[in-house]
């Protein structure tokens, strides 16, 4: 027992056997092999299912796996060769999408080259900018309260207001969007009466602006504004709420639909067609009283500013255009939600005075 060679050790799927002692013979005593060769433990067929084996030894190793290794191998290639197609096929997959979203002819190829998409919507996605904001005074976490909302027909007043955050927090941080952090537009329920205005605000969060509504009725405030929270983020919203001018109130019809208006002696036509969720350019061109096109100044760093608000419930886009003239149009893109008739007021500026062309259009 003391001379009985111990069990091999398995590397692999190889057994290894122990070197004999020098000059030591196996059991019919017969002399090894040789002293650089290792004993094979177990004989390995010369043919498998017919097939001439390779040579079975190699140093003293055997060079033939048994059945089981064979199969274990032929499933591990297996495995690996389908992760390989597999992986290759998902590049494929994923630049074939990635072409279809961001083509030249996709919703988000429209989007990379215009940067005032949807209602004052800095890096909003399409489905952002389809949607018309204003509707509440709520929204995307924050609150518009308002701390004063009646006033006198006619006389001037102070619309003052705050936004708050989902703590009920007074909002004191915003960014600064086309020179100004906060942007208030303001018409009648009827979409007479258009005002843009700028507010200041107060150490404690309170906007606060001149405001004259001069017809009695409904009136439409909309805060657009870009918040910024404690840990950074951005939020580009726009709020709303009623304003009350008390008396007696005849809201006057639509105007017609037309491409192009006259503002103080300045002829203002456009050419576009806006589109149900689609976003299309549009151009607007302003001629002076002498045929010829005016110096165009830049208001609050651009070159034009588009409001457009919805006929019925006042859903409200705040479009900017590009930042340079594209021949000599101040050109838009403009993301209309859905049909229905939209009132467009375009402010511009020009000897260094600002101005507003309104337009009715009609979207089917």
């Amino acid at each position: 027992m003391a001379d009985q060679e111990p069990d091999a050790p398995v590397l692999g799927s190889v057994r290894v056997a122990h070197r004999p002692a020098a000059g030591a013979g196996d059991d019919s005593g017969a002399p090894s092999a040789g002293s650089d060769q290792l004993d094979r433990v177990s004989a390995v067929p010369d043919r498998l299912d017919g097939v001439s084996a390779v040579p079975d030894r190699l140093d003293g190793v055997s060079a033939v796996p048994d059945r089981a290794t064979l199969r274990l191998a032929l499933v591990v290639g297996g495995l690996v060769l389908a992760v390989l197609l597999g992986f290759g096929l998902g590049r494929m997959n994923n630049g074939g999408t990635a072409a279809a979203v961001g083509g030249a002819d996709s919703a988000l190829a429209d989007h990379a080259h215009a940067p005032g998409l949807g209602a004052h919507s800095h890096g909003a996605d399409q489905a952002a900018a389809a949607e018309a904001g204003g509707l509440a005074v709520s929204r995307d976490g924050y609150t518009l309260t308002p701390l004063s909302a009646e006033f006198t027909a006619g006389r001037a007043g102070e619309l003052r207001f705050q936004i708050r955050d989902g703590q009920r927090r007074a909002v004191t941080r915003f960014a600064v969007v086309h020179d100004k952090p906060m942007h208030v537009i303001v018409v009648r329920r009827d979409l007479t009466g258009h005002q843009h205005l700028h507010p200041t605000m107060a150490a404690d969060g309170t906007w606060s602006v001149p405001l004259t509504l001069p017809q009695p009725g409904i009136w439409r405030a909309y805060t657009d504004f870009t918040a910024l929270a404690d840990d950074g983020r951005q939020t580009a919203t726009t709020l709303g709420v009623d304003l009350v001018a008390p008396g007696g109130y005849a809201p006057r019809a639509l105007p017609a639909p037309a491409t192009a208006t006259t503002v103080d002696g300045f002829t203002v036509g456009y050419e576009g067609t806006p589109q149900p969720g689609l976003t299309v350019p549009m151009s607007f061109r302003v001629t002076g009283p002498d045929g010829a096109s005016p110096v165009l100044e830049r208001y609050l760093g651009a070159y034009g500013h588009l409001v457009a608000l919805r006929d019925g419930d006042l859903g409200y886009l705040h479009v900017h255009p590009e930042p340079e003239l594209a021949d000599g149009t101040i050109r838009f893109w403009l993301t209309t939600p859905g049909p229905g008739r939209y009132r467009l007021y375009l402010d511009f500026a020009t000897g260094g005075e600002v101005r507003t062309a309104e337009f009715t259009v009609t979207v089917q």
